[in-house]
């Protein structure tokens, strides 16, 4: 009798789990009619949000409420939904230039509001209250900052609630006493599965509540929907999920809100390949969270082995933009063999509203345990300084005019400008711009310099590196350089 109940306990659940991977891939394939495309680009600030929450303050189906204001006094708002009994709480942004899972809650709003997927639907608004607060730290969005007007990191601020946004969180967690609790933030690019080339392009994490890393029903039912989660993330990046160490931190909102009693489940979006803006991870996390919700309305979760949850592979940092292999450097002589770890770092502009690229070297020698987002065996290739071009071009117009891979292949990687607007941050071609006076240094392969150099093979230049970007020089200018650098 046992055996059959089993059996019979076996197909229920994955009955239902076969209707949630149903249910998943649909709300994969119609994402583009829900996306919210007011919110295309990662620099969002909290006035782009307002409009996109009054529409939802005037739909009956929802409920807005002000819950606080930022230290700067911008208003921080819970948008709640459903006549459940059991209430879910997911927030934002509590670090101001982690904007993904903002984009999608707002992706996710349009998809409540429609008329599509009824019954679903129905399933989740029947049996689930849930409230969202996008952007809990709008001041560090509006700068795109980590950290609050303060200064200070509000996920270290669970105990001593110096910050608003702190006491804001911890009022709301308290008055909902939510079962589950969706903790949403980005991580850096470089976090890598462990042991793999493929990025970690979603993180999870059930927080630990003591330093024992003890397990309790609240900390295992946040384990099994994350399993279920991976499950479905593996569908559509395959090896591309990472778990992030479990080590208490007592400071933490994430490891407290699971000790006061919330299910807590982190969520951290990181890289997927060319897609700068986090686009398709924000589709991931949308898919994923609403699937997430759909198995905590029908408890089908609690089914899950929890022992699923250390198959995870744990997240590690072993990832660069670009990493050179077995390139042949030059030095006082002698041949070395170097590998090279190149990440282009974003620079804000002035407004927050973009960036320009200022890239380093981060390591090089033996870089065979780490992996690039592309990856370029330079075997049989030296490594060769740039020239800089002989003349002093009078202006911007006659620029143009230069064939910049032909400039390239003759090995200039430099151009002197007469005049360069103040204005003007990063140039948009794949050469230098610097000023009349501008002294390139003697070129000297080293950690923290600008990754700028030519890859020639048998006495002719194939490859050059501008600003970390790889450029075939026999083809035209390469569109994925999004800009070299100027030197006044």
């Amino acid at each position: 009798m046992k055996i059959k109940l089993g059996v019979l306990a076996l197909f229920f659940m994955l009955f239902s789990y076969g209707q949630n991977q149903t249910i998943t891939a649909s709300l994969y394939e119609t994402y583009d009619t829900y996306k919210e495309a007011a919110l295309d680009k990662r620099r969002i600030k909290h006035s782009e949000l307002q409009p996109l929450i009054n529409r939802y303050r005037e739909n009956p189906d929802f409920e807005v409420t002000k819950v606080g204001e930022s230290i700067e006094g911008r208003d921080l708002s819970l948008i709640s939904i459903g006549k459940g009994t059991t209430d879910v709480f997911l927030w934002s942004q509590m670090h101001g230039d982690e904007p993904t899972a903002t984009q999608a809650m707002f992706d996710i709003f349009n998809f409540l509001a429609s008329d599509d997927f009824k019954n679903e639907k129905n399933t989740i608004l029947d049996s689930l209250r849930l409230h969202f607060l996008p952007m809990l730290n709008p001041d560090g969005a509006e700068v795109f900052q980590r950290r609050n007007r303060l200064g200070i990191d509000v996920n270290r601020d669970a105990l001593r609630l110096q910050s608003p946004e702190g006491k804001t969180l911890k009022r709301v967690r308290d008055s909902l006493e939510a079962a589950f609790g969706f903790n949403l933030h980005d991580q850096s690019t470089y976090y890598n599965a462990e042991r793999t080339e493929k990025p970690a392009t979603i993180s999870y994490l059930a927080p630990a509540y003591n330093y024992e890393k003890e397990i309790n029903k609240v900390r295992a039912n946040a384990m099994k929907v994350i399993v279920f989660m991976n499950n479905i993330i593996q569908k559509y990046a395959p090896g591309q999920v990472g778990r992030y160490n479990d080590d208490f931190e007592p400071r933490a909102f994430g490891d407290n809100i699971q000790k006061w009693g919330t299910s807590a489940i982190l969520i951290e979006s990181g890289g997927y390949p060319d897609d700068v803006e986090k686009q398709e991870i924000r589709k991931l996390n949308y898919v994923s969270i609403l699937s997430a919700i759909y198995t905590i309305a029908e408890e089908s979760y609690k089914d899950i082995p929890l022992t699923d949850y250390e198959k995870i592979p744990e997240n590690d940092r072993k990832l660069f933009d670009l990493k050179i292999e077995r390139a042949t450097y030059e030095l006082l002589g002698e041949s070395y063999m170097l590998d090279l770890g190149i990440n282009r770092l974003e620079v804000d502009k002035a407004d927050h509203n973009d960036f320009w690229y200022s890239s380093r070297i981060l390591d090089q020698g033996d870089l065979s345990t780490y992996y690039g987002y592309e990856t370029f065996n330079a075997s049989g290739y030296t490594i060769r300084p740039g020239k800089v071009y002989p003349q002093v071009v009078p202006s911007q117009s006659e620029l143009e005019n230069l064939a910049m891979d032909s400039l390239l292949r003759s090995g200039y990687t430099y151009v002197r400008l007469e005049n360069i607007p103040n204005e003007q941050l990063e140039s948009t071609y794949p050469v230098h711009l610097i000023g009349k006076k501008y002294k390139v240094p003697e070129f000297n392969l080293e950690i923290g310099i600008n990754p700028t150099f030519l890859l020639e093979k048998n006495g002719k230049i194939e490859y050059a590196v501008i600003n970390g970007f790889l450029v075939n020089v026999e083809k035209p200018f390469n569109a994925n350089l999004k800009n070299a650098m100027i030197y006044r």
